[in-house]
């Protein structure tokens, strides 16, 4: 699973005539790393991929975790007719492709004058049925004792969300974070469909549009380009790591 990267990561290192040669060597005999990356930034707006991916990334994410959290403590601590019959829709929506919806989305955004805009990048993704599952099954972890004294303390079932739960959900939170960043970072599908405008690309839809302006033979650079675009996400698992495994273990407990 690694070699891809491994070899990436290499070929963003060597000449062109390193990365044709007959012979495969993992470190370059002449380091081009300077040139190719240099040429990745001047070929096509790389910087403006990654500001677009970061704003989009996160603004998704916020969205999901603000519905996210009430939902699935309605699910988890509140008793209502019909709960256990919404729980199972979400559990059916985990299994519809997200290519099933987008014809009826698309014609949607087009209706109202949203496409190639940052809104029909953002919108779509919003509500997140994973993130709503994810989190249900670690608030079910949370003694209901403590949300009894909330409640005795006088706080309302929306303050117990935002001030005992979110602080309390806090790593399996981090961990849905990283997941829906490696997704829609990584998402190329909807804003092939959606973006027309290159300033709105995003980073896959961007080596896209790299490996097009180079006719797809200019490796060094290409490499570099998805080198960089790639790198946020290992640096961001990285500082992360631990609230990450801390909230898949926590959130598997139940």
């Amino acid at each position: 699973m690694v070699l891809p990267f491994v070899l990436m990561i290499s070929i963003s290192l060597k000449p062109p005539g390193e990365i044709f040669a007959p012979e495969f060597r993992l470190l370059p005999d002449q380091w081009h790393v300077i040139q190719n990356y240099r040429e990745a930034f001047a070929k096509q707006p790389l910087g403006r991929y990654l500001v677009n991916g970061l704003i989009v990334t996160t603004c998704i994410f916020a969205a999901q975790a603000l519905v996210a959290l009430p939902c699935a403590y309605a699910l988890a601590k509140l008793r209502w007719r019909g709960r256990e019959t919404t729980f199972l829709f979400v559990l059916l929506a985990l299994l519809v492709p997200p290519q099933v919806p987008a014809i009826p989305l698309y014609i949607g955004l087009w209706k109202l004058g949203l496409l190639d805009s940052y809104a029909a990048l953002i919108l779509p993704s919003t509500i997140s049925v994973f993130g709503i599952f994810l989190m249900r099954q670690f608030f079910r972890t949370v003694p209901d004792d403590l949300i009894s004294a909330a409640r005795l303390d006088g706080l309302g079932e929306f303050a117990i969300v935002w001030r005992i739960m979110l602080p309390t959900a806090l790593p399996a939170l981090v961990a849905f974070g990283l997941l829906s960043l490696v997704w829609n970072w990584n998402e190329f599908f909807w804003p092939l469909l959606v973006v027309q405008t290159q300033t709105l690309a995003t980073p896959p839809l961007g080596v896209v549009y790299f490996a097009n302006a180079e006719a797809g033979t200019n490796y060094g650079p290409l490499m570099a380009a998805a080198t960089v675009i790639t790198l946020p996400l290992a640096l961001a698992f990285l500082l992360a790591q631990r609230w990450f495994i801390d909230g898949v273990t926590m959130t598997s407990v139940k």
